[in-house]
């Protein structure tokens, strides 16, 4: 692709977008994401975590892309390109919510529940690695795929920093290692969105007949 670095061909970009076998995955991501979604968001509630909330949150935000992304394939790329933008400015948003909400618990917060952060991690971790190995195949192709597999692959660590986090307060009966893990999250998000805007500005560059 002219004027981006290390980037696929179209051709290889659009014989991705239209394998049936990624569209699949891409609804099994969607399903299990939003899922998640749900088994963390009450989790965080009932354990007071501010760590499972905000991977919660990253798990709704992942399906809204997965289903943003599956409404722009096949499209041309600047379209997909476009959507990807969006998708990186909504992961640094999310990333600012996060530091946001840690710092306001850092003031008025109280240690979480141990035990069920740590049950409800091991349940998003093996989902998230489980949809990572289905994507891992994908983690080249053009920006809006690239943002996919960011996404999965920010979901699986973070399920070990919350893992982390919540050994951290079984041992000490603190708020603080819930509070880390939530910075951490945090900067995973900018990090990926930082990269995602970056390929998706490169492309729309590289087609500019088609982006005016």
């Amino acid at each position: 692709m002219p004027g981006c670095t290390n980037c696929p061909s179209d051709a290889v970009t659009e014989k991705n977008a239209i394998d049936p076998r990624f569209r699949r995955i891409l609804w099994v991501a969607l399903i299990a994401n939003a899922a998640m979604f749900f088994v963390e968001i009450i989790a965080s509630q009932i354990g007071d975590s501010i760590s499972l909330q905000a991977d919660a949150l990253d798990f709704f935000g992942d399906a809204a892309n997965y289903a943003i992304s599956l409404f722009v394939l096949g499209m041309a790329l600047h379209i997909r390109a476009r959507a990807s933008l969006f998708k990186g400015a909504t992961m640094a948003a999310f990333g600012l919510w996060v530091i946001g909400s840690a710092i306001y618990r850092a003031i008025n917060g109280s240690a979480p529940e141990a035990s069920v952060m740590g049950v409800v991690a091991v349940l998003a971790l093996l989902v998230n690695v489980a949809v990572a190995v289905l994507l891992y195949r994908y983690r080249g192709g053009d920006s809006n795929m690239r943002s996919i597999w960011l996404c999965s692959r920010n979901d699986a660590i973070g399920n070990l920093a919350v893992l982390i986090a919540a050994a951290g307060v079984f041992a000490t009966t603190s708020r603080w290692p819930d509070l880390v893990v939530a910075a951490v999250i945090a900067s995973l998000n900018f990090s990926a969105a930082i990269q995602v805007i970056r390929l998706a500005l490169a492309e729309m560059r590289a087609e500019p007949s088609k982006t005016a």
